[in-house]
């Protein structure tokens, strides 16, 4: 059974830095696409850290260029999400995801993962 367990959310003062973990059971995730996806009240999920784990390709949006960086560490089947500098607007519930395809065109889209935990919420206070 697939399985994805987020950890490490919390509450943040504006500019701070959290640390999530999402760790993979009941597969390899040697040629999966692993991405984290946060989903604000009345929002959809949107894609802001994603890895291409064959190949370690990476997507970030403009949003979180310079302050998120995502990586993996494939003997723990684990991907972490380093956050620096957070704002009042990365506050939501940050999802992990998995994509099987591990195409590099979709790592971004949530739309094409199937695979999801069941999320941390990430409040960053101003």
């Amino acid at each position: 059974e697939v399985q994805l367990v987020e950890s490490g959310g919390g509450l943040v003062q504006a500019g701070g830095s959290l640390r999530l973990s999402c760790a993979a059971s009941g597969f390899t995730f040697d040629n999966y696409n692993i991405g984290w996806f946060p989903q604000a009240p009345g929002k959809e999920r949107e894609g802001v850290s994603c890895i291409r784990i064959s190949d370690e390709s990476t997507y970030y949006p403009d949003s979180v260029k310079g302050r998120f960086t995502i990586s993996r560490d494939n003997a723990k089947n684990t991907v972490y999400l380093q956050m620096n500098s957070l704002k009042p607007e990365d506050t939501a519930v940050y999802y992990c995801g998995a994509d099987p395809s591990g195409n590099y065109y979709y790592l971004g889209c949530p739309h094409n993962y199937d695979y999801w935990g069941q999320g941390t919420q990430v409040t960053v206070s101003s």
